[in-house]
């Protein structure tokens, strides 16, 4: 297990990832800390665990917000693949008749020259 050395307000972490990931983890810590040091512009240093809670806290909206738009995202693309898949069956069941009706004729067109034989 890999341990990667993170910065947060000013202060310095060590936490344990996956192998690999610590690129990913350091990217996220300075993300948070980026939250945190806009709070801390807003509202001082109020302390490390309440600057947390509302960093946190932030994060999860932003992923809220995120979440809402990819599931209407998706009903959105539900929807208009529906949509194309109904006008694609409506066009062959149309052609289809289409089809029907010219082989209807043919038959009847052969089937009046056998009968005049």
């Amino acid at each position: 297990m890999a341990q990667v050395e993170i910065r947060i307000n000013g202060r310095d972490y060590r936490i344990a990832c996956e192998d690999g990931q610590e690129s990913h983890l350091s990217n996220l810590a300075k993300y948070l800390d980026g939250k945190v040091g806009e709070l801390v512009d807003e509202v001082g240093q109020i302390g490390d665990t309440s600057l947390m809670v509302m960093a946190g806290l932030l994060v999860t909206d932003e992923l809220s917000d995120t979440r809402e738009e990819l599931e209407a995202f998706r009903n959105q693309t539900a929807r208009e693949t529906q949509s194309a898949i109904d006008n694609t069956e409506d066009k062959l069941a149309s052609q289809i008749d289409a089809l029907a009706t010219r082989i209807e004729q043919v038959a009847d067109a052969l089937a009046g020259d056998g009968s005049q034989n």
